[in-house]
């Protein structure tokens, strides 16, 4: 391909094979029934690639396992008589186990006790690491679609529990192609239990599309509710932060604290949505993508009702969607939240802004009036020192008289200054007016 690629098309961009095969990452598996799914979906925080590698290494005959193998995020080992599938998800991996049906499980039998029977023995079960979120055994029975006593023998195969049901798939002739029954309820072991009932000729690979989409149907929608405590624990903490919030708006109203102390006020309340929003913002966009996903997997089983029975799409919009709305309605109240304590820290700022201005008006009249008085004292002291030039200038005419008199003279020393008076007065002045000439020219 390699060769193919270099011969007609341009070097290939380095995650065109990655994105390319993304669609055939995770295949579903090939079920033959009679057959038990063991299903275990874990959380995966703290819980790293090696050590979950380990485990896998565990299983009978993978010893050689390579850490590599776990690089895709998909992997099915083949056992004997068995195999097992591992899926590593952003917050959550799946370990399925596919194996034939136990002979005491099957159709008919009454609670048959399926924990104990698990191919990869119960210490490697409880020994994968992470913290349990759904844990299903799926029993898919070989048991056809016209049979007329379901709903008892699916009650005594699940035990106690409304069953929600429905017919799956539409064929080619207009016909369900199978009928998935379940309660929706833990049992003593830990397990949820789900019964698909099919005809015997259903394709390996039919059969498992089925499984696919209801454990995935499932693990989607105990992933989504993930959010719903949140919500409820966030929504005390938004009622305070909205009651102060309040608060400080009036007080921002009747004027009646200081800018200062508002402020002080705005910034701890708004730190705190925001920290609110930085720890449960994923959580809540993550809910809006299980639900997404829930609902299309639903819309994929392309269900029929089943007399006497509600369908999962039924019962799903009644159970989830409730809980659904809440987180949605828990996350728009914080967005709005923070968007109204924006707006106030726009007025309390546009506030802060006038007495600013209105306080910078006050010292510019002051600085004008400062600068009007400068200008009347530099006046006034730049007549005095026209007088005092002029008075300097005058008494060393008056002693130049005096000293012309003793020379021999004849000039009355004092009518001399007398008369130099007004025109040392004028050449003074008229020095000093070029002078500000000059410096007006300057600047």
């Amino acid at each position: 391909m390699n060769e193919i690629n270099s011969r007609y098309l341009p070097v290939d961009d380095a995650q065109r094979r990655q994105l390319h095969n993304e669609v055939h990452a995770r295949p579903s598996a090939r079920v033959r029934l009679p057959a038990l799914i063991v299903y275990v979906a874990v959380l995966n925080a703290g819980i790293t690639r090696e050590e979950e590698w380990a485990h896998l290494r565990s299983l009978p005959g993978h010893a050689d396992l390579e850490p590599e193998q776990l690089n895709g995020n998909f992997l099915r080992l083949r056992c004997d008589g068995f195999t097992v599938k591992w899926e590593r998800h952003t917050e959550f991996t799946r370990y399925s186990i596919v194996q034939p049906l136990p002979e005491q499980a099957s159709w008919g039998h009454v609670l048959p006790d399926l924990a104990p029977h698990v191919a990869t023995g119960v210490d490697w079960l409880r020994g994968i690491p992470g913290r349990t979120v759904a844990a299903i055994h799926l029993a898919m029975l070989p048991e056809g679609m016209d049979a007329a006593d379901w709903l008892p023998k699916a009650q005594a195969w699940l035990g106690e529990g409304t069953i929600i049901g429905s017919r799956m798939g539409n064929t080619s002739d207009g016909q369900s192609h199978s009928c998935l029954l379940t309660h929706w309820r833990i049992g003593n072991d830990g397990f949820e239990r789900m019964l698909v009932l099919a005809p015997a000729d259903t394709p390996e690979g039919r059969a498992g599309r089925i499984s696919q989409r209801v454990l995935e149907l499932e693990t989607y929608r105990l992933m989504a509710l993930r959010g719903l405590p949140v919500a409820k624990q966030l929504s005390p903490v938004l009622a305070q932060a909205e009651a102060q919030l309040a608060d400080i708006t009036a007080r921002l109203e009747r004027k009646e604290t200081a800018d200062q102390d508002l402020l002080d006020a705005l910034v701890s309340l708004a730190a705190k949505v925001e920290r609110a929003t930085a720890e449960h913002g994923y959580r809540f966009s993550a809910t809006r993508a299980y639900d997404v996903l829930v609902r299309e997997r639903i819309a994929e089983l392309r269900e029929r009702p089943l007399h006497g029975t509600q369908t999962v799409g039924e019962f799903m919009q009644r159970r989830l969607s409730p809980a659904m709305a809440t987180v949605a309605a828990t996350a728009q109240r914080l967005a709005a939240l923070s968007e109204r304590i924006s707006r106030t820290s726009a007025l309390l700022r546009t506030r802060v802004d006038i007495a600013t201005e209105t306080q910078n008006q006050q010292l510019l009249e002051k600085l004008t009036r400062g600068q009007g008085l400068q200008l009347k004292l530099q006046s006034t002291v730049e007549g005095l020192s026209i007088a005092a030039i002029s008075y300097y200038v005058v008494s060393l005419l008056l002693y130049l008289a005096k000293a012309l008199k003793l020379a021999g003279v004849p000039i009355q020393p004092e009518l001399a200054a007398g008369l130099m008076i007004p025109l040392v007065l004028w050449l003074v002045w008229t020095v000093t007016r070029r002078i500000h000439a000059k410096l007006h020219a300057t600047l």
